[in-house]
């Protein structure tokens, strides 16, 4: 069972840190550890504590909840602060995002608002506590990594990810590993959403291997035993490492293997692009880690774009370089007045990517298990995802340089 999210509640008026803690007291996997009147004692109990979230009033005696947040991040960067406060000034918020806060909310909060945001912000905390034992298993498994004697030793690995769902993340992956793939740049296609990967099914494979046969096997992985259990796309030529087939068996895979699965796969071809959950569990951390580049999908709503912006400020937070990153405007219609050249501009990243809304390609071919890069490669969505591989490579030889 997880660990509780442990929260600290902040604000100068009793009743609204009883009522607060009232709120969240029947949440099985929430708890109150404590409650600070001001700005400085919630310094003072954070560093004590250690809490995973820190619910945060704005204005309170001797120091405010911004100064207040700037200093804890500081000293925990793990904690996320969720602020309440009855200023709704857009003001507020961006001073308060700035200091490192993880999620605003105007007094008084609905219960459920409360109670997701707190989930939201102590599954961030969590991950960052996971990321960090992470790097360290990284920085082993890399001193021990077998190094091939043949073959391309020198591949890169391209995260696809997107921080919400059903913005199309494994129909790119799929069709961005077959741009990539020829005979001299060999491409990869891992299944990264081991409780309900679709990768298999949106190539029409049906295979009995996947990423089980070869997790537990992390430590002793030779050309033969990969080239026996990853399956070939006959279509494409690329070579695929399903999900589990079943989600229960994706705990049997840990990260630690994944990650040294990933780092093997890219001594052996040019390419290992990894499809991923919008869930940044202690797999997609992995990924996130392994990765040379991280295609980052996002599409014209405002909940997509609010999320690739959290995602971005735990970059900074985790200091992975914006320069990995290719962010990818996808199911673009013209018809939204939500632009890519917005987009960019409000995240502070460049769009390096439209992938147009073609349902009328895009929707036939994962019916049918034929990627479009297969049978419909003068399409517009297929010749914008060409342009994407070479924005691709482009980039991965400036890393190079």
């Amino acid at each position: 069972m997880p660990d509780k999210i442990r929260v600290l509640v902040v604000d100068d008026i009793a009743e609204t840190r009883e009522n607060v803690r009232k709120l969240l007291q029947f949440e099985a996997d929430i708890e109150v550890i404590g409650t600070a009147r001001s700005g400085k004692e919630a310094v003072q109990l954070a560093d004590e504590l250690k809490p995973d979230v820190i619910l945060m009033d704005i204005n309170m005696p001797d120091m405010d909840g911004i100064t207040a947040t700037g200093l804890i991040r500081q000293r925990n960067p793990v904690a996320q602060i969720v602020f309440l406060s009855v200023q709704g000034d857009p003001n507020y918020m961006r001073r308060a995002m700035q200091a490192g806060a993880h999620d605003f909310l105007t007094k008084p909060p609905m219960a459920d608002e409360l109670i997701s945001a707190v989930r939201r912000a102590g599954q961030m905390a969590q991950m960052e506590r996971s990321r960090t034992a992470q790097v360290a298993a990284s920085v082993a498994a890399a001193t021990v990594q077998p190094t091939l004697t043949g073959g391309f030793v020198n591949g890169r690995v391209i995260m696809v990810y997107s921080p919400k769902g059903g913005t199309g993340v494994t129909t790119l992956a799929t069709n961005l590993a077959i741009t990539l793939h020829n005979d001299e740049t060999r491409a990869a296609l891992v299944d990264g959403n081991l409780q309900f990967g679709d990768v298999a099914v949106f190539l029409n494979e049906q295979g009995k291997n996947t990423i089980l046969d070869l997790a537990p096997r992390a430590d002793e992985l030779d050309p033969d035993i990969i080239d026996s259990v990853l399956l070939k796309h006959a279509a494409s030529g690329i070579r695929v490492l399903p999900a589990p087939a079943r989600p229960e068996h994706a705990d049997h895979v840990t990260a630690e293997q994944f990650s040294k699965l990933i780092k093997y796969l890219r001594q052996i071809y040019a390419y290992v692009v990894v499809d991923t959950t919008h869930i940044l569990n202690d797999i997609t951390l992995a990924a996130l880690d392994v990765s040379d580049v991280i295609v980052l999908v996002c599409t014209q709503d405002i909940p997509a774009i609010k999320n690739v912006r959290l995602f971005l400020d735990l970059l900074a937070t985790i200091g992975v370089p914006r320069e990995r990153l290719c962010l990818v405007m996808n199911k673009y219609d013209k018809r939204i007045s939500i632009t890519p050249e917005k987009v960019g501009e409000n995240l502070k990243q460049p769009v390096v990517g439209v992938i147009p809304l073609e349902e009328a390609v895009v929707i036939p071919s994962v019916n049918r298990g034929i990627p479009f890069m297969v049978d419909n490669k003068t399409k517009t969505v297929a010749r914008s995802v060409f342009a994407l591989a070479e924005a691709i490579r482009t980039q991965l030889a400036k890393t190079t340089d």
